[in-house]
């Protein structure tokens, strides 16, 4: 199966395959773009990683670490993310391949809007684009660094071109074959401000996994600062807080987190923060609570909150 296998294709092929007919994000753009979007920009110190064979996926997430600050080696990256029997890079690769880096990397709504925005900001997303045609797919990646209303066209860092010129009804087509798919990179304690809520949590919930529990700190924490008080981001700064050895920390989030939502998951957890910091009264009333939340209405927690509590009064 090649659905994600990327092939690298010469320059002229990014630029050839006029469309008949402005597809609807285009013509939007052109009839009523937003006020506030410069009719023209271009992030001109973007990286430049020219590509070698098949390696289009190296190279743009190359492009788009070294504009973050991370040190950015395609060849080096390649080797983690490039998979030879596909000839290409999966896209789920390239965002386990950015947070290795220590990198967020957060996909973006499937909007020509958002894309440019974020370019204009100074995060130039990857873009994902077939080249070919739905039944004959030529998977490519490619860096968005800037745009121009008035011609109407995008600017790519794209294979071995610098600066690749493209008709903006042809971009919308080619990414919209390859469903509309993009991603920015930042330092963790920021986030695009496109980004969806659900977006930025997938992002935080996968760097959490793999990134040092300082920095996911740093992550949950720039959620919350965007949408103050959420179970999950809550739970993920409380967590990320205590495997970085911030229990009071830890244990202010999670007491948050249990205030509000009375979070069977989230009562276990203060218990086990207040039992570290020598609170055995109070973390045992959490254990408690966290084993009659569970037994009323989240069942799954049941098992470790007995354990929890069985640990509390031994």
């Amino acid at each position: 199966m090649r659905r994600r296998s990327l092939l690298a294709l010469p320059a002229a092929a990014a630029l050839s395959g006029c469309a008949p007919f402005v597809p609807p994000q285009t013509a939007a753009l052109n009839a009523a773009p937003p006020a506030d979007l410069p009719r023209h920009a271009e992030r001109r110190e973007v990286p430049f990683f020219p590509q070698t064979p098949y390696h289009c996926g190296p190279a743009a997430l190359a492009t788009v670490l070294a504009q973050a600050g991370f040190q950015a080696d395609p060849e080096a990256l390649g080797e983690s993310v490039f998979l030879p029997a596909r000839e290409g890079t999966l896209q789920v690769e390239m965002l386990s391949g950015a947070r290795r880096q220590g990198a967020l990397a957060v996909r973006l709504p499937g909007t020509l809007e958002a894309l440019l925005r974020e370019a204009v900001d100074g995060r130039p997303p990857v873009v994902l684009l077939n080249l070919g045609l739905s039944i004959a797919p030529r998977w490519h990646y490619a860096v968005l660094v800037g745009h121009d209303l008035d011609e109407r066209e995008v600017i790519l860092r794209s294979g071995t071109t610098e600066r690749a010129a493209m008709i903006l009804r042809t971009f919308e087509h080619t990414w919209a074959r390859a469903g509309h798919w993009a991603f920015v990179v930042t330092r963790p304690g920021e986030l695009p401000r496109s980004a969806s809520e659900d977006d930025a949590t997938q992002a935080a919930l996968g760097f959490e996994r793999v990134g040092a529990p300082a920095e996911g700190a740093k992550v949950w924490q720039s959620l919350l600062d965007r949408w103050p008080d959420r179970l999950v981001s809550l739970l993920g700064l409380g967590n990320t807080r205590y495997a970085a050895g911030d229990v009071p920390g830890a244990a202010q989030a999670f007491e948050r987190a249990a205030t509000l939502h009375d979070s069977a998951a989230a009562w276990n957890n203060l218990a086990q923060s207040r039992k570290r910091l020598g609170d055995v009264r109070g973390a045992r009333a959490a254990a408690e609570r966290a084993v009659a939340r569970a037994q009323a209405a989240e069942p799954r927690w049941l098992d470790a909150a007995q354990a929890t509590l069985a640990e509390m009064i031994r």
